[in-house]
């Protein structure tokens, strides 16, 4: 079946799904996005993924591009018309498009709106989790505003492929103090010799993560007790366990960092604890 993209108020075949060469969002990275994860049809804590993109959007000073029950609609005719049972959809917001300019435009420019949905197979992400995944180190050269979910993800892309030249499926960044940030794409935790969960605190340098939220709800369920706190990268390579969060791979577990492996270089039993009751405890919205 061919794709279909929303763009600007109008369902286009993939090939002519397009936006103008002077959009903001191609030109100055003026543009924010949101990963929502759909499940059995149904949208894994929208409500959530909606509340943080206007956050996004108020942080650079605009306004959601339409009501949220016409952006949920858009979502939904979006998967329905691509026919995704178990993926993911993409939505992207930029500050639309006109003369090239570093100055804001006027309030007469329209925003751009693109929403893209794609299936995901749930099958491969529980093949990957039965193993684990490895990570590797370096430099957060990112700019100082990461908890916008903004579509400049330059050093994410670099830092991917360094990975990926790697053997790895993920980075982990490192503040000048040697403490770990976030992912290129995901919220970074571990689990400590204590037994309880660390990850870092909401600041400006990592995104609010909405299944890191998730998993939070999770913990307090089943009782275990979270640190929110910088971690040292040596204090991640001594940890128990490892795992990143993020909508497309929920609780994922980490096996090695930097060669080194995590634990004893198996999913961890409470990283695997987490994963299974994910689910459980996200909000789930259907038509």
């Amino acid at each position: 079946m061919s794709r279909v993209i929303y763009v600007n108020g109008l369902y286009k075949p993939y090939a002519d799904a397009a936006i103008h060469a002077e959009d903001r969002g191609f030109q100055f990275a003026d543009s924010v996005y949101e990963v929502i994860e759909v499940l059995s049809c149904k949208l894994v804590d929208e409500g959530r993924h909606l509340d943080r993109l206007a956050r996004s959007l108020s942080q650079i000073e605009m306004k959601m591009p339409m009501t949220r029950p016409a952006l949920a609609f858009v979502i939904r005719e979006t998967i329905r018309r691509n026919s995704v049972r178990d993926g993911i959809v993409y939505l992207q917001v930029s500050r639309g498009a006109g003369p090239r300019d570093f100055a804001m435009p006027n309030d007469s420019v329209r925003p751009t709106v693109v929403v893209i949905a794609r299936q995901q197979s749930q099958s491969k992400l529980a093949a990957l989790a039965d193993i684990g995944i490895a990570v590797v180190s370096m430099p957060d050269i990112r700019w100082g505003r990461s908890d916008i979910k903004s579509v400049m993800l330059l050093p994410a892309c670099l830092a991917k492929a360094s990975a990926k030249r790697a053997g790895a499926r993920e980075a982990w960044f490192t503040d000048p103090n040697g403490f770990v940030t976030e992912g290129a794409s995901s919220n970074a935790w571990i689990v400590n010799g204590s037994g309880k969960l660390v990850t870092r605190q909401l600041d400006n340098r990592i995104l609010g993560g909405v299944t890191r939220a998730g998993v939070k709800d999770v913990a307090a369920q089943v009782a275990i007790e979270i640190e929110e706190r910088p971690f040292s990268l040596t204090e991640a390579l001594s940890a128990k366990e490892a795992f990143i969060t993020s909508a497309t791979n929920t609780v994922m577990p980490v096996t090695k960092i930097d060669n080194t492996m995590i634990g004893d270089g198996r999913p961890g039993p409470v990283t695997l604890r987490l994963r299974s009751r994910f689910h459980h405890v996200a909000e789930f919205r259907g038509d």
